[in-house]
C-alpha cells in the first residue's frame, strides 16, 4: 500500500524539477464560504497541471535499461504533456495515446515537448487496452496515468507541500479522474492531520467513483461527457480505488454549469485561468456542496490547460 514516506520520498525526488507551487487565499472566498480557504495552485505547474509530479517520479525510478527502450502512456492531455516532459528530461522517448477529441492545445503540447502522438476514439475504445498492446509491440515501459504507485506518491507532494506551508487542515478537496490525486493527497492529508475530512469531487456525467463507494466495488459507466475532459473516465483504477474507499470521506457532484461559474470565480476573483477539471473541487466548495464545513480547508486546483478559444466559449456559456 501507499504510505506518507512513500510520498515523502517521491518529494526529495521532484525537488527542484517540479515548482513548488503557490497557495493563494482569498478574503472574498472566504467570507463567501464562511472558512478559511487555502488554494494549491497546480495549474501554475510545469505542464500547467499536478500531473508532471507524479509522471516525473515514476520515471525518475526507472532502469537505465527501461530508460534506454522509452516510455508510453495513455491520456487526454495533462499526463500525455507529463510524460513526455519528464521522458524528455530522463533522456528518453515516448510515445503517447491520445484520444481523437482530445484538446487541441495539449495534443500540441504533447508533440512540443517531442512525445509522438497515437490517436485512438475514446468512446469506442479500450484505452488501456489500447495503450498496453502498443506499449508491448514498441517494447516500453508503461507509464499509467493514476494506477501506479509511484505515480500515486508523486501526486501526493500536493497535499505535501500544501500541509508543510499552512499546517492543519479540517478538509481538503480536490478533483477525481481516475482517483490517482487523491489517493495520493489523501495517504499525506490523513497521515499529516488526523481528524482531516478528504472529499472527491466529480462533474455529475462522470460519477463512476461515487457510485464505485456506494457499492462497495468499482462500478463502470459509459464514457462522461463533460467539460471536465481530465474527468472523462468510465470506471475507477483498481490500485486508487483500493486507497480511496478507505481514506476519503465522501464524494461530491457538481454540474458542468458549476463548474464554468468556479472558472469565471477564478479568473474575476483570484486572476487564475484553470481547465474544467481543474475547477471542478473549486466548484463544489462554491456551490455549497460540503456539509459541516470546517474553519480550514485546503483546496486543489488540479490544472489550468485551455486553449484561448474553448476558454472563452467555456465562459460565455456560464
Amino acid at each position: 500500500m501507499l504510505s506518507l514516506e512513500d510520498v515523502r520520498e517521491a518529494a526529495q525526488r521532484i525537488e527542484g524539477v517540479a515548482h513548488r507551487t503557490p497557495v493563494i487565499t482569498s478574503r472574498t472566498l472566504n467570507e463567501r464560504v464562511g472558512a478559511e480557504v487555502f488554494l494549491k495552485a497546480e495549474n501554475l505547474q510545469r505542464i500547467g497541471a499536478f500531473k508532471f509530479r507524479g509522471a516525473y517520479n515514476a520515471i525518475s525510478r526507472l532502469s537505465p535499461e527501461q530508460l534506454g527502450r522509452g516510455v508510453a502512456a495513455y491520456s487526454s492531455g495533462n499526463h500525455a504533456q507529463a510524460v513526455a516532459l519528464a521522458a524528455a528530461l530522463a533522456g528518453t522517448s515516448a510515445v503517447i495515446l491520445m484520444p481523437e477529441d482530445a484538446p487541441p492545445t495539449k495534443v500540441a503540447a504533447t508533440k512540443g515537448y517531442g512525445a509522438e502522438v497515437v490517436t485512438y476514439d475514446r468512446y469506442t475504445g479500450d484505452r488501456t487496452a489500447l495503450a498496453t498492446q502498443l506499449a508491448e509491440e514498441r517494447g516500453v515501459t508503461l507509464i499509467p496515468p493514476y494506477d501506479h504507485y509511484d505515480v500515486m506518491a508523486g501526486q501526493g507532494t500536493v497535499a505535501l507541500e500544501l500541509i508543510e506551508e499552512v499546517g492543519q487542515l479540517g478538509a481538503l478537496l480536490a478533483p477525481i479522474g481516475g482517483g490517482g490525486l487523491i489517493a495520493g493527497c489523501a495517504t499525506a492529508a490523513t497521515a499529516l492531520c488526523p481528524g482531516l475530512r478528504v472529499i472527491g469531487v466529480e462533474p455529475e456525467a462522470g460519477d463512476d467513483t461515487a457510485r464505485s463507494l456506494a457499492a462497495g466495488e468499482r462500478v463502470q459507466i459509459g464514457v462522461p461527457r463533460t467539460i471536465a475532459d481530465g474527468q472523462a473516465i468510465p470506471i475507477p483504477g483498481e490500485l486508487t480505488f483500493e486507497i480511496n474507499r478507505r481514506l476519503l470521506a465522501g464524494v461530491e457532484l457538481v454540474s458542468d454549469d458549476e463548474i464554468r461559474a468556479a472558472m469565471v470565480f477564478a479568473f474575476e476573483r483570484l486572476k487564475l485561468v484553470l481547465e474544467p477539471s481543474g475547477a471542478c473541487a473549486l466548484a463544489a466548495l462554491l456551490a455549497g456542496r460540503i456539509q459541516d464545513l470546517p474553519d480550514r480547508v485546503g483546496v486543489v486546483l488540479s490544472g489550468g490547460n485551455v486553449g484561448l478559444e474553448r476558454f472563452l466559449e467555456l465562459l460565455a456559456e456560464s
